[in-house]
């Protein structure tokens, strides 16, 4: 069983200037999403952070709203909240793949975000994992996200180009009316 391993633990990492997340919750099962919220928001804490916290209706609105929030607001990372429990038929699948797609695919993109959205059979296995107490996959998601952040501002003053690039030496040449070129 999962709770019985010892897993090693990334030290918190530390920040010179202060750090705003958004913590955006589906909370279907409330006390469930009250425990992943309780550690998320004392893991931003401890590292002297401030979270603001939305709601939406269900896993499959948590990639949306932090993608509405990075248009269109200046938060450094997302936690994403939520509980998925299986059910008799294959609407778990789809939420559990599509959240985690979407969440996956903005962090591809440049957006630190740490998934904590619960997939399990069933509710004793989301309580244990969201309780902060015990597995406190709420706290877990947001140290991700916390990590995140601290590698993008480690590497955001990088002078150096990502993909490809034209050579420095190389010489732009035109061609002039009369047929001759310029450098």
């Amino acid at each position: 069983m999962a709770g019985t391993e010892t897993h090693y633990t990334l030290p918190r990492p530390e920040f010179d200037k202060p750090v705003k997340l958004l913590i955006v919750v589906a909370p279907y099962y409330r006390d469930i999403a009250d425990n992943l919220i309780a550690g998320a928001k004392a893991e931003i804490e401890a590292v002297g952070g401030t979270w603001d916290l939305v709601e939406v209706p269900g896993a499959l609105e948590v990639p949306t709203a932090i993608a509405i929030s990075d248009r269109k607001s200046n938060f450094d990372g997302y936690v994403a909240l939520g509980c998925v429990i299986r059910g008799e038929t294959t609407h778990y699948d789809t939420v559990c793949n599509d959240s985690s797609r979407a969440i996956q695919l903005m962090g591809l993109q440049g957006l630190c975000i740490g998934n904590g959205i619960l997939t399990v059979e069933t509710r004793a296995q989301a309580e244990v994992r969201a309780d902060p107490g015990a597995m406190n996959k709420g706290g877990g998601a947001a140290a991700a996200a916390l990590h995140l952040i601290a590698l993008s501002r480690k590497w955001g003053a990088s002078t150096k180009g990502v993909g490809f690039r034209p050579p420095v030496e190389s010489i732009q040449i035109a061609e002039t009316d009369n047929g001759s070129t310029t450098a």
